[in-house]
């Protein structure tokens, strides 16, 4: 889809921003701007968009995130029923690939960050004692002043830069578009309708009339924008739902499927290993072995 500049507040004193936020929810614009972020959740769950991947995100998850990738985090739907017992914390750094200086990445001794930062730009899962580490480092700097922020910094940096704890989260080449105010809108509005029906049949009359389009002219937008049909983006997102069902194990698999808006097992099986390569079993096994 298509995503919306975003202006990353830093204040002249500063090289880059950290923040400790406690809200009610993790917003839904999707956005993109030029600094790197290295994002933490530490309460929330729901689905997160990055680039063209959509996935689930849970408590204790740290994303790094390279210039300009498009994301945005959705919270599940219980976070926006005005519940005050419910909210969302994260730990955010953003920071400009040169915000320590354009010639530090030139350095000789500095060789790693530059590969870092490419790497960054297909986002980065950070796991392990890399994760670990990171944490207490990002706690380190919310309250950090003076040069002992620079040094958390660049001691962030070496960690990502030297690890090979991550899984990679974008896996294709696709370039995403920046966008005007009337498409920021027009996307955000199909995508938060998208979340909230996707238990329903939602058909292309309903989103088309959404977009105030043609539907053979919001296939031929969609399909711009996002590299990939809707329906094939509504049934990532029943997957993405399903999963976080067979991980919490609460519920047969059956039940799972109609819940998450599948018509027939048969159809949900289908789809599911198409999209996460494994049958829904083995999904389950994996992630609660």
């Amino acid at each position: 889809m298509k995503p919306h500049f975003h202006k990353v507040p830093i204040t002249l004193q500063s090289s880059f921003s950290i923040r400790h936020d406690i809200k009610p929810d993790f917003g839904n614009i999707w956005h993109y701007h030029p600094e790197l972020e290295l994002h933490y959740v530490i309460k929330g769950e729901g689905v997160r968009f990055i680039g063209d991947n959509i996935s689930n995100f849970v408590p204790d998850e740290m994303v790094l995130l390279g210039e300009n990738l498009p994301h945005t985090w959705r919270c599940k739907d219980e976070y926006f029923q005005n519940n005050p017992d419910l909210t969302t914390e994260a730990m955010v750094i953003h920071f400009l690939p040169d915000c320590l200086g354009k010639y530090m990445l030139t350095l000789p001794e500095a060789y790693l960050i530059p590969k870092l930062f490419e790497k960054a730009k297909s986002g980065m899962v950070i796991k392990g004692k890399a994760k670990d580490k990171l944490v207490d480092l990002m706690r380190a700097a919310v309250d950090a002043t003076n040069l002992d922020r620079i040094i958390i910094l660049l001691s962030i940096l070496k960690t990502l830069a030297e690890t090979d704890e991550y899984a990679t989260i974008v896996t294709s080449k696709n370039t995403f578009y920046q966008s005007n105010e009337s498409e920021t809108l027009r996307i955000n509005k199909i995508c938060n309708y998208t979340l909230s029906n996707y238990k329903k049949d939602i058909t292309l009359e309903e989103v088309a009339s959404l977009s105030n389009l043609s539907v053979t002219s919001f296939c031929r937008y969609f399909k711009l924008m996002t590299k990939k049909t809707f329906y094939d983006f509504l049934i990532e997102i029943r997957v993405s739902h399903a999963c976080r069902f067979l991980i919490e194990n609460k519920l047969p698999t059956e039940m799972i499927c109609f819940d998450c808006g599948f018509n027939n097992v048969s159809n949900f099986y289908r789809h599911f290993k198409k999209v996460t390569g494994m049958t829904p079993l083995d999904y389950k096994r994996k992630y609660l072995n």
